[in-house]
């Protein structure tokens, strides 16, 4: 009988059902030319209430011994998020954001498990900040060249205390074949790591529909 570990149920089940959605034409307008800044702008102001979400869970989950294994103050994003919208939008930036319907869902979703069940905050954490590092250096490469950013606007991709990202993400893949779950609770993990893509891909798909007029609001 062959065992699956963890991270490759998770790569075998998750991402691929999220990358065949049509939300990805939202990201790849943006990093070809066919997106514009406001879009970009768009895209952090939804990452801020979805981060804001998960390390307020973090701070709650600190305590856990398993969920302790996965964190680390060099993930933490929402200081160079709030950044960045500073720099994009404005000082004003807390009167003019606001979150999308798929946003809001995004941020209940994480509220109603990540901080109750270990296993869910666990899947949300690696859902984002794996997906944000993993990609972050090229994204962020892609983003500077398309809107003429330094590092202001770019820092929520900016991991300055990961020397090698690649090495982190690796330790990290391991500690979660590490746990010792059983076969339903590691299901269970993946299923809601396949939930956590679905609601990211529903707020890349509102952004497209909405373009950049949606999460800003400006008397």
């Amino acid at each position: 009988m062959t065992v699956v570990s963890l991270t490759e149920a998770l790569r075998d089940r998750a991402r691929p059902r999220a990358e065949a959605q049509d939300a990805d034409e939202f990201m790849t307008a943006l990093v070809t030319g066919r997106g514009c800044r406001d879009d970009y702008v768009a895209l952090v102001a939804q990452h801020y209430f979805v981060y804001r979400a998960i390390e307020a869970a973090t701070e709650r989950m600190a305590a856990d011994p398993v969920a302790a294994r996965f964190i680390s103050p060099r993930l933490t994003r929402l200081p160079a998020i709030e950044a960045d919208l500073g720099f994009l939008v404005g000082p004003d930036w807390r009167d003019v954001v606001r979150p999308l319907a798929s946003t809001t869902a995004y941020v209940e979703r994480i509220e109603q498990v990540a901080s109750v069940w270990v296993g869910g905050f666990v899947a949300h954490h690696y859902t984002r900040y794996l997906g944000d590092l993993s990609g972050g250096r090229l994204l962020r490469s892609l983003l500077q060249r398309q809107f003429g950013f330094d590092t202001n606007g770019v820092g929520l991709y900016l991991f300055a205390e990961i020397a090698e990202p690649r090495r982190f993400c690796s330790t990290y893949r391991e500690a979660l074949d590490q746990v010792p779950w059983d076969d339903d609770e590691r299901a269970r993990v993946v299923a809601e790591v396949e939930n956590a893509y679905r609601l990211t891909t529903d707020v890349f798909a509102e952004l497209a529909r909405g373009r950049a007029t949606a999460p800003l609001r400006r008397a």
